[in-house]
């Protein structure tokens, strides 16, 4: 059996992005495609997501960006290319921490279940993510949508605080892991 992905189009994070002029005339086009449910192990899910390198005006391709629904954590790791995960956690207007991990094949992180994330290819070729999370999860994506995107953006300069948020702290660096866990229980 043949999986479909779930295609995000440009259109979907046009609100999101960092260059809003660029976006104002940006074409519709396909950014990444996600292949859930490739695997399974009891409840846990184990997902695929192809990121084809990009510019979106000065910022860097990424995804949406959300959180899991239920306290669930997530466990990702870079099949093929780097990429740099962003995590923030918010209440409202205010991001409480703000940290990014980045990851190049092999290299795994654990998305904490109270975390926002989105995942950026920071590089000049694909990216292949993987993660594995429980069934039971759904994405929640309203801070990210209600404050247009997340607390920084990842640009051709760097890292550029998202303005519409109230407070933003200062962006920490969160070493990746170098193996992946043995026991994925913490993910149920």
């Amino acid at each position: 059996m043949e999986i479909k992905p779930q295609v995000r189009f440009l259109k979907e994070i046009k609100s999101l992005l960092f260059d809003k002029n660029w976006s104002k005339t940006a074409a519709n086009s396909k950014l990444y495609y996600i292949y859930r449910a490739v695997k399974k192990k009891g409840e846990l899910r184990y997902d695929i997501t192809l990121i084809p390198p990009r510019m979106l005006g000065k910022e860097f391709v990424k995804t949406k960006g959300n959180r899991n629904s239920n306290s669930y954590s997530e466990l990702y790791t870079v099949l093929k290319g780097e990429a740099i995960f962003l995590m923030q956690r918010s209440e409202g207007k205010t991001v409480k921490e703000a940290f990014f991990s980045r990851l190049k094949k092999g290299d795994w992180i654990v998305v904490p279940a109270d975390c926002y994330v989105v995942a950026i290819n920071p590089s000049k070729k694909d990216l292949k993510l993987a993660n594995w999370v429980s069934e039971k999860n759904k994405n929640a994506y309203e801070t990210i949508e209600k404050m247009k995107g997340a607390c920084y953006f990842f640009t051709e300069n760097g890292w550029i605080k998202n303005e519409n948020y109230k407070s933003v702290p200062k962006l920490k660096f969160k070493k990746p892991l170098k193996k992946k866990p043995k026991n994925l229980s913490f993910l149920r």
